[in-house]
């Protein structure tokens, strides 16, 4: 199905099978709309969703007319009719600096039919009414004024829904209150050179999938965690040797593409002189000089970092961190479907 169908699915699967509809029931579905909607963005974009927020048109309204609309350079003219709140509404927003209204915001977040891009140009006029009105409620001190803040949350009431608790709001603020707007940026999947999606028509339906084919996106999932590299691996930039030290094909391959798609600098993909380690080893050639790499990796492969090699035929040359993969490591698709040997492994070495 569409991703936008995805949370009402997981909703009705509750109300559906409840015999009595009650503010539990509707809390439980609600819930199980976002768990399901969470799980798919994850398995879609590759990288973990912690927090979610859902506002309702009319909670996205009174937001923006609680902080007395907002301030934002259009960059791009945007005419188009349409109906708002049930009724006809010509949006015509000239380039420049505009003033919006909540219903104007509404308006101007919610066109898409006559931009060339469609929902890509709409995504973007999103993210620009995001900034302006974080930069209203900072300006206004928003955070610091109890009374704000109360006639914020009586005017939102049930329309905004989020799992972030109040200490989680506190740290945002924290976070967010230095960041300059200008600094702040999308990250689009149809904008060349990173464009991994196409439009095309399934069972009548108009959708975007990925060009690589429905169902296939590795090339997306890299794209995306390189973009959002972990800052401390970026800082210590480890250098990673990855050897097969089981007789399953392909192991160390997927393993060193999956390291690669976070970040990871992969210098060598080989087998281990021995193809009988039942547990994966790591070695840590530096000592803890990279602390965080350490510990990322640890987690990652469940095992607590060695300094030394277990084998005195292995050559690490400059490698940072050493991982012989033992029997112990889970695989999904290690060496299946595999045509290409440059990537799967080579006639000399068919277990990489």
């Amino acid at each position: 199905m569409k991703i936008n169908s995805v949370f009402y699915t997981g909703k009705s699967s509750v109300l559906n099978k409840s015999k009595n509809i009650n503010d539990q029931t509707k809390k439980d579905a609600e819930n199980a709309g976002f768990d399901l909607i969470e799980n798919t963005v994850e398995d879609t974009l590759g990288i973990p969703v912690h927090y979610h927020a859902m506002v309702d048109f009319t909670g996205f309204k009174q937001a923006i007319d609680t902080v007395g609309g907002i301030d934002m350079n259009v960059p791009k003219a945007v005419y188009e009719p349409m109906r708002i709140d049930g009724r006809p509404y010509t949006l015509n927003v000239k380039p420049g600096q505009k003033h919006f209204d909540g219903f104007e915001a509404l308006a101007y977040a919610r066109s898409r039919h006559t931009s060339a891009r469609g929902d890509f140009d709409r995504s973007e006029r999103q993210r620009l009414i995001i900034a302006a009105t974080k930069d209203k409620v900072f300006s206004l001190g928003t955070f610091s004024n109890p009374a704000k803040i109360s006639q914020l949350l009586d005017n939102f009431g049930n329309h905004v829904q989020t799992n972030f608790s109040i200490q989680d709001l506190n740290r945002l603020y924290e976070i967010t209150r230095g960041i300059d707007s200008s600094k702040i940026v999308s990250i689009g999947l149809a904008d060349p050179p990173n464009d991994y999606v196409k439009t095309a028509n399934i069972g009548g339906l108009s959708v975007v999938i990925p060009k690589a084919g429905v169902g296939n996106y590795k090339d997306i999932q890299f794209y995306i965690r390189n973009t959002l590299k972990d800052s401390f691996l970026k800082m210590e930039n480890p250098s990673v040797a990855i050897l097969n030290g089981t007789s399953r094909p392909g192991i160390a391959t997927e393993k060193a593409d999956e390291l690669k798609s976070y970040g990871y600098n992969v210098i060598s993909v080989d087998n281990a002189p021995s193809l009988n380690y039942s547990k994966t080893v790591l070695v840590d050639m530096r000592s803890g000089a990279k602390k965080y790499t350490k510990r990322y990796l640890e987690l990652r492969f469940k095992t607590l970092a060695t300094t030394s090699l277990p084998d005195s035929a292995i050559q690490p040359g400059y490698a940072d961190f050493v991982i012989i993969l033992g029997g112990d490591t889970s695989s999904q698709s290690a060496g299946a479907n595999c045509s290409n040997t440059n990537i799967c492994g080579s006639a000399r070495s068919p277990h990489l």
